[in-house]
């Protein structure tokens, strides 16, 4: 029961414009270095990605423009809730993400926050944009799928 709890994981944020505007080449698991008020704040579920993006700078993974509201009752503890914070990456990865991001047209982006047990997490993911026939051949196929599965369970209750 105990290992249960450790891994239990409970999503906050989900930045689903990532999914529609960038093909995911790869995606990496990071802790997030955050305030106490930040992490109340958080577990109130007060996050926003939408606009984030993060860097590479000196051997360091930064986000930015990451949203989170100030704790309601955190008084002077509040820090500014669009500042810079550092992911926590293996050095391997950080090597791995800044050979990647050297090639044209890719960008590093955050793709979701959750709760791992106790810890938050960040998921960011190695990215390429799409061009608009891209996107619309993704959003016919996310059509035909959704057409698929809905005459699947049709059959179904019919039987």
């Amino acid at each position: 029961m105990e290992s249960n709890k450790k891994n239990s994981i409970k999503q906050i944020a989900n930045n689903k414009k990532a999914y529609h505007d960038y093909f995911i080449l790869e995606k990496f698991e990071c802790g997030i270095e955050l305030f106490g008020t930040e992490v109340k704040s958080i577990r109130s579920g007060s996050c926003s990605i939408k606009e984030s993006f993060c860097r590479v700078d000196k051997k360091e993974v930064y986000v930015e423009n990451m949203h989170i509201n100030p704790y309601e009752r955190g008084n002077i503890f509040n820090k500014d809730p669009y500042r810079t914070r550092k992911l926590l990456l293996h050095k391997k990865e950080i090597l791995k993400i800044e050979l990647e991001l050297k090639n044209q047209g890719i960008t590093l982006i955050p793709l979701s926050v959750y709760f791992k047990g106790s810890k938050v997490k960040l998921e960011i993911g190695l990215c390429k944009g799409k061009k608009l026939y891209d996107k619309r051949e993704t959003s016919k196929k996310k059509e035909m799928d959704k057409k698929a599965d809905y005459a699947s369970k049709k059959l179904v209750k019919s039987k």
